[in-house]
C-alpha cells in the first residue's frame, strides 16, 4: 500500500480541487433532489486555501494528490457549552482510494489543527441516507445529532 501524506493545500492545488468539488457534488446528487442538473459550486476554494480560520488539506498518494478535506472554524450558538467550533467539510477521496485510510488521516491532521486552535468540537454535514459515510464517521467517533428534514409544497 502507498504512504498517504497530508499537507495543507496551495493555490497550486486549485484545478484538481476544482475537479474534486465535482466529485462530491455528483456522489451527492443521488442523496439531494433538490440539486441543480448544471452549474453546482458548494466552496469557494480560494477562501478555503487562504483564510486563517480554515485548514484545507489535500492527501498525496505516490505523485497525486487523492483526497482533500477542511475544518473551518465557526462561532457557536450563545446556548451551547462552547463558544466555538470546527465544522468539517470537502471531504472527498477518489474513488479509486476509498477504503485505504485516505479521509482517516485527513480527519486525524483536522483534529490535530483544530485542537491547535482551542477547539474542543468537530461538526460535520452528512446525508441521512449515505450509509457509507455515516459509517465512516462513527468508527471515527462522531455521533448523529440532527436530522435536516425538508418538503416540497
Amino acid at each position: 500500500m502507498e504512504q498517504i501524506i497530508i499537507r495543507k493545500a496551495t493555490l497550486s492545488d486549485l484545478d484538481i480541487l476544482l475537479q474534486f468539488e465535482q466529485g462530491v457534488v455528483e456522489a451527492e446528487r443521488p442523496f439531494n433532489p433538490v440539486l441543480k442538473e448544471t452549474g453546482v459550486h458548494y466552496y469557494n476554494i480560494n477562501e478555503l486555501i487562504t483564510a486563517d480560520h480554515i485548514e484545507l488539506l489535500v492527501a498525496l498518494s505516490g505523485t497525486g494528490i487523492v483526497g482533500c478535506g477542511y475544518a473551518r472554524i465557526e462561532s457557536a450558538k450563545p446556548y451551547l457549552k462552547y463558544d466555538r467550533y470546527a465544522y468539517l467539510g470537502f471531504m472527498y477521496v477518489i474513488p479509486e482510494h476509498r477504503g485505504k485510510g485516505v479521509n482517516k488521516a485527513i480527519l486525524h491532521e483536522l483534529t490535530i489543527w483544530s485542537k491547535a486552535q482551542g477547539i474542543t468540537e468537530l461538526r460535520l454535514d452528512v446525508y441521512s441516507d449515505n450509509a457509507i459515510a455515516i459509517k465512516a464517521y462513527e468508527k471515527a467517533g462522531f455521533k448523529k445529532l440532527f436530522i435536516h428534514m425538508r418538503s416540497e409544497i
